[in-house]
């Protein structure tokens, strides 16, 4: 097993933000205002993302120390430079891929879900304020979360939920089915994506549900003492 993480890194068209993100793990993608420190924040996040390859199945494909192999660059957009997340297919999302190799990607979006729903239920539901003393609690999170997935991600393959219905835990599970029986529809056909395409769905699908719950365990307030 090779201990190399093949990395490509994303550059915003005004070179504000640079993503560094593994072409082989949905989900493990950091940001930074260099390429070093995005591909810095990749590497500290291995160990992070070895629960969710765990869960996948996968972690003894996962080296727990890896050597981050720049495999190519490429420019992304203006919301790149904004958010500094990644938001254009690289040309390896562009290119076809097999049965075994969504499959493998679908297992790990699986996995990225049920990460995210282990930490949302072991949270706090007040959250300690972000770096500018603001950001969502633990429920308005989820909310975005789930919100941001059937509105946006899933009606992209013409599978979209609302709100209402990923509010259950029935209805999110019906959803997470047919969203990835959507995709498997999409990707068999070869039909298009606009400006996206199915390989780069499902990273960015896993990228954000994993970059919110990382959030909520970062900001976690189980373990502090009360205030006074």
């Amino acid at each position: 097993m090779t201990s190399d993480l093949r990395v490509l890194v994303e550059q915003g068209p005004k070179g504000k933000r640079w993503v560094a993100f593994a072409v082989d793990w949905p989900g493990l993608e950091r940001g930074g205002r260099g390429e070093d420190e995005a591909v810095t924040k990749l590497h500290d996040y291995v160990p992070r993302y070895a629960r969710v390859a765990k869960r996948a199945g996968l972690a003894e494909e996962l080296p727990s120390d890896p050597k981050l192999k720049v495999i190519g660059h490429y420019t992304g957009t203006g919301s790149t430079d904004f958010w500094g997340i990644s938001f254009a297919p690289s040309d390896l999302d562009r290119k076809p891929i097999d049965e075994a190799t969504f499959a493998r990607s679908v297992k790990l979006l699986r996995a990225a879900w049920a990460e995210f729903d282990a930490i949302a239920g072991r949270v706090s539901a007040d959250l300690r304020p972000g770096v500018r003393g603001g950001g969502r609690d633990r429920d308005r999170i989820i909310r975005h979360v789930l919100n941001t997935e059937g509105a946006d991600f899933s009606k992209r393959v013409k599978a979209p939920s609302e709100l209402e219905e990923l509010s259950t835990p029935k209805g999110l599970a019906a959803h997470r089915i047919r969203f990835v029986d959507a995709m498997h529809a999409w990707y068999a056909e070869g039909k298009p994506l606009g400006n996206w395409t199915v390989p780069y769905l499902l990273r960015h699908a896993a990228y954000h549900v994993l970059d919110h719950a990382w959030e909520m365990e970062d900001r976690d307030l189980t373990n502090e003492p009360a205030a006074g």
